[in-house]
């Protein structure tokens, strides 16, 4: 894959596309990003606690290439939203299942989605 002069940002739907044309491996994982507790009072507060550890966090799931390079990072989430529903937020399994055919390898927090993609999301066992 091959950046085009002034193309920087780039949609889910995008980065599948180009995946699949150029028959490159992806690499998906999620990861947290620690904020300030919210203040109290706030009705979704607790929606932003995840884990053992209890910390306040919010969630983002990271696209890259088989080269490494990042190629999509998605808004965030709460924290306590799992790495596989909000892939599925996002619309990756739709997109796997209708698109191009991808080899997406990802972490045991998207198991699930290689059986409703036909197999394109590949998790440890």
């Amino acid at each position: 894959m091959h950046d085009q002069p002034g193309v920087r940002l780039w949609t889910l739907t995008e980065v599948i596309g180009r995946l699949g044309a150029s028959g490159q491996t992806g690499i998906i994982d999620g990861t947290d990003i620690r904020v300030r507790r919210p203040a109290a009072g706030r009705k979704d507060r607790d929606t932003f606690i995840f884990g053992k550890n209890k910390q306040n966090a919010v969630k983002s799931m990271i696209f890259t290439g088989g080269d490494g390079r990042l190629r999509f990072c998605s808004p965030t989430a709460p924290g306590s939203c799992a790495d596989v529903t909000h892939a599925r937020e996002l619309g990756l399994v739709r997109l796997l299942a209708d698109g191009p055919a991808v080899e997406i390898l990802a972490d045991a927090g998207y198991q699930g989605p290689g059986a409703q993609t036909g197999g394109r999301v590949v998790t440890p066992p």
